[in-house]
């Protein structure tokens, strides 16, 4: 249920989060049957499910992208860890700014990698890429949440 949770709480908010989790372990229940091995693992289905009801909700309310970190301390704690610039927590606001240069792709692979813990197989399945190519998004990605919080590092030591 966390990856689950992390991967919406990563998009959405709170309450959304939590709604959009209970819809898709009722989904689970009810689609259990459908369920093949030989596709993929239940982890990953469970998150295709996730990712599928995520889509319908940003179709239902409009939003064409969005991103919100509250109530995902993963995320932030892998994001902290980067390297040096990076030992400080970083607020929830600081990691929105970071994350707002990346595309929508970027920022769903980072919150299945990080958010929902997902190897680079399973998203690969998930999102009909290739292994590689969610290998290089994410370092891609991290290369440049990188670059960005170094400048953003040194432009904060010379203003103080």
């Amino acid at each position: 249920m966390r990856p689950v949770y992390a991967f919406f709480a990563y998009s959405v908010d709170r309450a959304t989060a939590e709604d959009l989790t209970s819809a898709t372990f009722e989904r689970v229940v009810r689609s259990w049957h459908r369920f093949d091995a030989e596709r993929g693992s239940e982890r990953t289905w469970i998150l295709a499910i996730a990712r599928n009801l995520l889509t319908d909700h940003y179709r239902r309310t409009g939003r064409a992208e969005s991103v919100s970190v509250d109530e995902h301390p993963g995320l932030l704690e892998h994001l902290g860890a980067l390297d040096e610039a990076l030992e400080r927590p970083l607020s929830i606001e600081e990691l929105k700014r970071w994350l707002e240069p990346l595309s929508a792709r970027e920022r769903e692979i980072l919150a299945l990698r990080y958010g929902a813990d997902l190897e680079g197989v399973e998203i690969a399945r998930l999102l009909d890429l290739t292994t590689a190519n969610v290998h290089q998004i994410l370092s891609r990605s991290l290369r440049r949440l990188r670059e960005n919080a170094v400048s953003g590092e040194t432009e904060r030591s010379r203003s103080a």
